[in-house]
């Protein structure tokens, strides 16, 4: 197998499980399921074996469609007729006691008895249960009748229908109630047609009558009204107080059809309906025989109905309902025909069923020995079982409710029929008939079954040359591969055989490469190759755009690129061999190999175009790649493309395309590659040394050294210690071209002021100026020394000593006297002579500053010196109650300290206090200087020298006076330095917390 459908074992070992399976198998029910649509299950394996890919190689044992069981309930008399709930599967049997039995389905052991009536004269004829099993009307064979409420239990006569044979009874289910019955219609045996509704409530004391009215409606002759249905029609419009509706009544011969409005007002209700006909425009279909009886039976029971059934001699008439808008004259009826069974068709002996039950597909029939189910698609026997007289005494009837299947019931008997995936075979009567949309609705939940409904459809299509819808349906299937595609090459229809590779390709598994990779080739292959031949046959241009068009966009689906992705070069190589170039570079850029689009280009000379697709690829290593070549034929276009990418790309790794171009000779300043690097430097503030530098040996070469000095001076003015660029490397490329005035601004930047000066000196004094002006205004000896070098140029080489004599106003560290070594020995004194005036005047005015300074200075030492003299004669008065201002404690008890502002401490208090304030340095101190003092006075007191040593003492106490004692700690300075610290050390603030607790 290339592609699709299981593996295959060898046919003989697969029919030989078969035949084992058909032998071992012993079919209970008879069936002619083999026959027309319904063929042999070896036939239908052969037929699978040649048109699917699947191949089952076991037989499943289905149970059949149709299953009969007992119901398990023995009846103490004779059922004489029964009838079902359509909704609730409530069961009413009338025995012939006159007792009538309630059986839930679900729990048929426990019935509920109810006794009609104790007259033993008296049979019942026919009981009618409605849809939710709530009401019951019994009819008795003599014309009475009885209602039932099966809640209450109690039967209750029926007087104003007494005399009436009721045969059927039509229930109006958008009006009953569990209390009432609403308005319903009831057949006789006379061919007349009532309406009463019946109430559950107790009776009136002068009114004993269940029904609260009842009236004839119509007669249809003489024959008994065997079969009543009411429906509303579904999508009617209802006016107010009408509805419309639609009756069918059945006699044994003839079915009639009533449709009309009815109305709400005042009963009866249906007699507007009736009154549309009189025996002139009445119209039926009649069906003669001479059957005595008959039955009307409707699918779904308990919904709007879709189809019915009319039980005849000749047969069963099937058709089904459409409601839309007919009026009376109109029919709801549509498709009607006879079904007929196999005794039914027997001429010599016919038989007759006794009841018929409908479902969605198949009229299922009771006759006395046996029971069958025709096939309402193809009018077809389908089943049939044969029921023993002897041991069922013969069946009697059948009812069915809306779920569940059909039960029948014989003398002392009830039946129930299990209907089981009734549609399982419903497929292949519907692909007989070629409905193959119905077909594969009821095949879907079956691979198997869809895969052969998908075949037969699209070989239908083949053979109808629909080779478009047959090839999508065909890639659908299991159908092998190889046979599908030599069909339509056979017919050598390309476009469907184009269709049904790209739907195969659509259902492979993303696992299935390899087939993929086949099945996409061959597309580009027959898409290629159509394209050839449209354009040798010199075809239309709208047919070649439109099959180029569908090419790409094959292309363009995401599974062919992901399957195109791993074997790329395949399909390259596959474009390129039918010389389609177009197409090869629209697949490269699908394929977002833009490496080989670019390459392509430019080996055709078109650079715009592969500048164009390296501007809309993000890949920032082809730029660097290609760049070097694009550079040459279209650098303005390129640098654009640069500066769009920002800092995308490393300007760094562009430098070597940079150095392929060459400005064009007629404009040198329309540099590509200085826009560019001006752009990092100044855009994008890059700091590459590397981009500088560079950026700088581009400047150099310019005729016009405007922008160089530029830059330089850009880079200097920069806040940083050192310039981005090398200072030496940008010094030896100015000094190569000769750029002087630049190689002056690197000296001043490299600190080589006399150097600078001198180069300087070349150029003109004015740039020598300036660069004089550039030393730290700290260092005038190097001022001085630059500013004698323009002084001396210019004395000795320009001769112009009045320039010279002009610097001594311009720098203050000149004189006169210094530049006078540098003048000529025979000079007149002309040229010089104001300065030389000037200079003396200077002198004499500093010399009269000097001696008035000098005075100054003088009388302030007198007065210091009065001053010191005062302070050591001024005293302060002392209380003996005066107290410390830290401590509190008496102040006279040790030494102590008195400030001018009056406040007094104990020396030891003081120096406690001023410590806090003092740095670590002075905290040191003080504590070195109480030391020395305490050392001092001890050693004097033990030597008895107190000369010397008072001397020392007083010296550190007057040390250590000015530590601690040179201001006020609490009006001083001190205190106003600590006016932002807490008063609570934040190291103690937990201790003091726990204290005030």
């Amino acid at each position: 197998r290339m592609l699709g459908g299981p593996v295959h074992s060898k046919m003989a070992n697969i029919f030989e499980q078969y035949q084992q399976a058909e032998s071992g198998s012993g079919a209970p029910v008879s069936s002619s399921y083999g026959a027309g649509p319904y063929r042999g299950a070896a036939e239908q394996l052969q037929e699978q074996v040649a048109s699917t890919g699947y191949v089952e190689t076991r037989r499943r044992e289905e149970t059949p469609i149709f299953d009969r069981q007992i119901v398990n309930f023995n009846p103490p008399a004779s059922v004489l007729t029964i009838d079902i709930s359509a909704n609730t599967s409530v069961l009413a049997l009338a025995l012939a006691d006159n007792n009538v039995y309630f059986i839930q389905l679900a729990n048929p052991q426990e019935p509920v008895r109810v006794a009609v009536t104790r007259r033993t004269d008296e049979k019942v004829h026919k009981v009618f249960l409605d849809s939710t099993g709530n009401h019951l009307i019994v009819a008795m064979e003599s014309g009475e009748n009885f209602y039932i409420h099966t809640p209450s239990r109690k039967p209750k006569q029926l007087a104003k229908a007494k005399g009436v044979v009721i045969e059927s009874v039509a229930w109006n289910r958008s009006k009953v109630t569990e209390m009432s019955t609403g308005e319903i219609l009831i057949g006789s045996s006379k061919g007349y047609i009532f309406e009463t509704d019946i109430a559950a409530q107790e009776a009136k004391f002068f009114d004993t009558s269940a029904e609260k009215y009842w009236k004839q409606l119509y007669h249809l002759g003489h024959e008994p009204v065997t079969g009543l249905l009411v429906e509303r029609f579904p999508h009617a419009p209802s006016t107010s107080g009408e509805k419309k509706y639609f009756i069918m009544a059945t006699t044994p011969s003839r079915l009639y059809q009533f449709i009309g409005h009815v109305t709400t007002t005042e009963p009866p209700y249906f007699q507007w309906l009736f009154n549309n006909y009189d025996s002139n425009t009445l119209k039926f279909v009649e069906v003669p025989g001479s059957l005595n009886y008959s039955s009307l039976q409707v699918y779904p029971s308990d919904a709007v109905p879709q189809t019915f059934a009319w039980l005849t001699e000749p047969g069963v008439y099937y058709g089904s309902l459409d409601f839309r808008d007919q009026g009376p004259q109109d029919s709801v009826t549509t498709n009607c025909r006879l079904l007929r069974s196999r005794t039914q068709a027997d001429k010599t002996n016919p038989l007759f069923p006794v009841a018929i039950a409908l479902t969605e597909f198949h009229a299922l029939l009771l006759f006395k020995d046996r029971f069958e189910a025709i096939c309402v698609l193809n009018d077809q026997v389908v089943y049939e079982k044969a029921i023993n007289p002897r041991q069922t005494g013969g069946m009697r009837g059948m009812v069915r409710a809306s779920r569940g299947g059909p039960l029948a019931y014989a003398e002392m008997r009830l039946y129930r029929y299990r209907i089981t995936k009734e549609s399982r075979d419903i497929w292949k009567i519907y692909l007989e008939q070629g409905d193959y949309e119905k077909a594969k609705e009821h095949a879907r939940n079956d691979p198997v079954q869809m895969d052969y409904v998908l075949t037969r459809q699209a070989e239908h299509f083949f053979e109808e040359k629909k080779y478009d819808q047959s090839a999508a349906l065909f890639a659908m299937t299991q159908r092998m591969f190889e046979e599908v595609a030599l069909k339509f090459l056979r017919v050598e229809e390309r476009e469907p055989l184009k269709t049904f590779l790209q739907k195969k390709f659509n259902s492979l598994k993303r696992e299935d490469k390899s087939q993929q990779t086949m099945l996409v080739t061959w597309l580009i292959e027959i898409y290629l190759t159509q394209l050839g031949e449209l354009k040798d046959g010199n075809a239309p241009a709208d047919d070649i755009q439109r099959t180029q068009r569908q090419f790409r966009e094959f292309l363009r689906q995401s599974r062919v690129k992901a399957c195109l992705d791993s074997c790329r070069n395949v399909a390259y190589e596959l474009i390129a061999s039918h010389g389609d170039t177009e197409d090869l570079v629209f697949f490269a850029m699908l394929m977002q190999d833009f490496e080989r689009v670019i390459s392509h280009y430019i080996q055709q000379q078109a650079y715009p175009a592969a500048l164009e697709v390296l501007t809309k690829q993000s890949d920032v290593k082809l730029v660097i790649k290609f760049s070097p070549i694009l550079i040459k034929h279209c650098p303005t276009a390129l640098v654009e493309a640069w500066i769009a990418q920002e800092k995308k790309i490393d300007p760094r790794l562009l430098i070597p395309a940079l150095t392929h171009y060459e400005p064009p000779s007629s404009n040198p300043q329309a540099n590509e590659a200085i826009r560019y690097l001006e752009y990092c430097v100044h855009k994008l503030n890059n700091r590459d040394m590397a981009i500088h530098n560079y950026l700088l040996s581009l400047y150099a070469k310019l005729e016009d050294d405007t922008a160089l000095l530029q830059f330089l001076n850009l880079n200097q003015g920069q806040l940083h210690s050192e310039p981005y660029y090398d200072i030496k490397y940008a010094l030896r490329q100015c000094a190569e071209h000769g750029r002087a005035q630049a190689c002056v601004h690197l000296y001043s930047t490299m600190g080589l002021y006399e150097e600078a000066v001198d180069l300087a000196l070349n150029v003109n004094v004015d740039l020598a100026r300036l660069v004089a002006n550039k030393p730290d205004e700290s260092d005038e000896a190097l001022r001085k020394k630059l500013w004698l070098k323009i002084a001396r140029h210019v004395v000795e080489q320009e001769k112009n000593i009045k320039k010279a004599i002009a610097f001594l106003s311009e720098c203050d560290l000149l004189k006169i006297e210094d530049i006078l070594p540098f003048f000529p020995d025979f000079v007149t004194i002309d040229d010089f002579k104001e300065a030389i005036c000037n200079a003396l005047q200077e002198y004499n005015e500093h010399i009269e500053s000097l001696k008035g300074n000098m005075q100054d200075a003088t009388q302030s030492a007198q007065a210091i010196r009065s001053d010191i003299q005062e302070m050591r004669n001024k005293y302060g008065i002392v209380s003996a109650a005066e107290k410390c201002c830290t401590c509190s404690y008496p102040l006279l008890t040790r030494s102590f300290y008195l400030f001018p502002c009056q406040h007094v401490y104990h020396s030891d208090c003081l120096i406690q206090e001023v410590l806090q304030h003092l740095s670590s340095k002075q905290k040191k101190r003080v504590i070195e200087l109480q030391a020395r003092i305490m050392q001092e006075s001890q050693a004097a007191a033990a030597a008895d020298e107190t000369g010397a040593v008072f001397s020392k003492v007083e010296q550190l106490k007057s040390e250590l006076d000015d530590i601690v004692a040179a201001d006020c700690v609490f009006c001083g300075e001190v205190m106003i330095r600590s006016v932002d610290k807490p008063f609570i050390d934040p190291k103690e603030y937990d201790e003091v917390l726990k204290s005030w607790l």
